[in-house]
């Protein structure tokens, strides 16, 4: 197996998995349906294409927690106007983010040709990727690496990412699909993405487990790391 590693980070990331219009929710982490959503972008599979999007569920998938962030929230207002251009009524909406987060997230798969295919198209992106909504693109080191392995046991052993973390040297979760650590607690969550279409976008529940891991930690400086 292969694993493809992603450096999820920025100053705004945002994940919700329960969100309506007037409350944009964000978990804690990164949702599988976005980073199936980010690949499907950088690989420019149209929204409508159910079928590629589904084939993109059965990677493996695992996500480790650098830097949890901390929660924001942002205040909206949206107009609706009638066909006559009158004013119907003001929307107040409420937006939350996760602000100065770290994530490292792992997909696998057997396939090495897929494997192939969606790397070249993280180094190439068709489509900009965001960090689960528009106007939030990832670093410039979004793409870090493809390695053997399978996702858990990869991020088990791969540098941490922020450099806060490098310091205190503590442990982190790790979140991913319930079947590669079975011994592990587990919880349903609403991100295995069915569509992407804006007419009818559909998920559907998936097993997620958690484990807390020590990973290994860079000692050297790295100029260009997290702050």
């Amino acid at each position: 197996m292969k694993t493809i590693l992603l450096k999820l980070a920025g100053p705004l990331q945002s994940y919700g998995t329960s969100s309506y219009f007037e409350t944009r929710e964000t978990d804690s982490h990164p949702s599988k349906s976005a980073v199936i959503g980010m690949i499907a972008a950088s690989l420019g599979y149209e929204r409508y294409r159910d079928e590629d999007i589904r084939a993109l569920n059965a990677l493996d998938f695992a996500v480790r927690v650098d830097r949890g962030g901390r929660l924001m929230k942002d205040y909206h207002t949206a107009k609706k106007y009638k066909p006559s251009g009158d004013l119907e009524r003001t929307y107040v909406t409420n937006r939350y983010y996760l602000e100065d987060a770290v994530f490292v997230a792992a997909v696998g798969s057997e396939d090495d040709a897929l494997v192939e295919k969606i790397t070249k198209g993280l180094k190439r992106p068709y489509y900009q990727p965001y960090l689960g909504r528009r106007g939030l693109p990832p670093t410039w080191d979004f793409y870090l690496e493809t390695v053997k392995g399978e996702p858990v046991d990869v991020l088990k052993r791969y540098p941490i990412q922020d450099s806060v973390a490098r310091e205190r040297k503590t442990s982190v979760p790790i979140y991913a699909d319930a079947h590669l650590v079975p011994e592990a607690p587990s919880e349903l969550r609403n991100d295995r993405a069915v569509s992407f279409d804006q007419r009818a976008r559909t998920f559907r529940f998936r097993g997620e487990a958690v484990l807390e891991v020590i990973p290994v930690y860079k000692d050297e400086h790295d100029a260009f790391g997290s702050i």
